[in-house]
């Protein structure tokens, strides 16, 4: 299950921000890095400052410049999204995790727009040094970048507050109704665990479609099935902001956490910069460690897709 499979394509708006910093630390001559190597910063409600060992180990060049250059395709919830709209400021997972690396690394992570698509090329081309924007980490792409992985995401089940018809697993949406978009991942799960469903002695899956993902929605809301299936993040979002988080919830299974057919989420790095994935996957353990991570992923109501451990490359297929 992939967050943004390599067919995945979505128009990018015009978006660049730069974050917020408070000054912290005295000026050092001796230090080529700009001011911004010496910033701390506060995201998720967590104070992140340099960590010297992580900032030397950075590529000369960007140790230089003070900012890793990062492309994102914009709006793709809650992973990346604009403030307000119309307007160019950035907030959403990869945007916050983004600048919390930057002040662990004592450098900005400047994010700046590209159609999905054009993401790896551009990082090849020496445009980008790296991207954040929910890509999913696979092998045709490892050709060309590496990538750090910093969550493990697929289908999840969206259901009325409360669970009113305890819903705990796939299985359990056997014989009932069940609303999912039209030609999507998720559709093709619920077919496939059809077989599932026979070997269990139950009924099949009632599957209703929908054209958009609002439409299946609005079933679930309006009680006409007793559960929605779509990509986890995309569910536990929905679930966090949707009247103020009081209309529905996700359904955690155990056996899958990260939701079901789950593949990792990385970031992307250019290949000829290895110093800089190493310092990023440095920097992302460290955050891991510390509880950030965690408090950026429930931030956004998706911290069962979060990672325990920061892994590079570890996309299978």
């Amino acid at each position: 299950m992939n967050t943004r499979p390599t067919r995945y394509l979505l128009a990018a708006s015009l978006a660049a921000t730069t974050a917020l910093v408070t000054l912290t630390a005295c000026s050092d001559t001796t230090d080529p890095a700009p001011a911004a190597a010496r910033e701390q910063l506060a995201v998720a409600g967590v104070t992140i400052g340099q960590d010297k060992a992580l900032h030397d180990a950075l590529p000369a060049a960007i140790r230089k410049s003070g900012t890793v250059r990062v492309a994102t395709d914009v709006p793709y919830a809650p992973f990346e999204m604009f403030v307000s709209e119309g307007e160019p400021e950035l907030t959403g997972l990869d945007y916050d995790l983004g600048q919390a690396l930057g002040a662990k690394l004592g450098v900005k992570f400047a994010f700046a727009p590209q159609k999905f698509d054009g993401i790896v090329p551009a990082i090849h081309a020496g445009k980008f040094d790296a991207a954040m924007s929910a890509m999913t980490d696979n092998k045709e792409r490892q050709a060309v970048v590496d990538f750090v992985d910093y969550s493990v995401s697929g289908s999840g089940i969206m259901v009325v507050k409360g669970n009113p018809e305890k819903i705990a697993t796939l299985t359990d949406l056997c014989g009932r109704k069940v609303a999912v978009q039209a030609a999507t991942n998720q559709l093709d799960l619920l077919k496939a665990h059809q077989t599932a469903c026979k070997e269990a002695g139950r009924a099949a899956i009632d599957i209703q479609t929908f054209p958009k993902d609002s439409d299946a929605q609005l079933a679930l809301r309006s009680d006409k099935v007793v559960a929605q299936v779509q990509t986890k993040p995309a569910a536990g979002w929905t679930a966090k902001t949707a009247d103020g988080g009081n209309t529905f919830e996700v359904v955690d299974d155990p056996a899958a956490a990260g939701g079901y057919g789950a593949s990792p989420n990385g970031i992307a790095v250019s290949k000829k910069l290895p110093e800089l994935s190493d310092a990023i996957q440095r920097a992302l353990q460290a955050l891991i460690d510390d509880g950030t991570v965690t408090k950026i992923f429930d931030k956004y109501g998706v911290a069962s897709i979060a990672v325990k451990e920061a892994t590079k490359n570890a996309g299978v297929n």
